[in-house]
């Protein structure tokens, strides 16, 4: 069963020029929590509780090429950038797909190009 992980916001709404309501409700699904628990088991165990907080209070957010939302959260303590896609699904119910660090270069990459937006 999906569990209620947060929900889009209206800054993220206007930022992104999202065609969605704000406090649209994000979700995570136990395939959703399998597949980062496989492709990203390091950083799925140290941020995991970190999902509401990375969608609640990003850092940066971008738009990807296949309409998932980027929200990007900076860990200082860690120096690591957590990076949350979160994807519409079928039924027109958000959901966060994987969960993984980023290296700070690649973030200033995503913002030099402007692929991101400082939140």
């Amino acid at each position: 069963m999906a569990k209620y992980i947060g929900a889009i916001s209206q800054n993220i709404i206007n930022l992104l020029g999202l065609n969605c309501s704000p406090e649209t409700p994000i979700y995570i699904g136990e395939q959703n929590e399998e597949h980062m628990k496989k492709s990203h088991q390091f950083d799925y165990e140290i941020y995991r509780d970190e999902l509401p907080n990375i969608i609640a209070n990003p850092d940066y957010v971008g738009l990807n090429k296949d309409n998932s939302i980027e929200y990007i959260k900076e860990f200082p303590v860690d120096d690591d950038f957590v990076k949350v896609a979160v994807r519409v699904s079928t039924n027109n119910k958000y959901f966060a797909r994987t969960l993984y660090t980023i290296s700070r270069k690649r973030v200033l990459d995503f913002l030099a190009k402007g692929t991101i937006k400082k939140v």
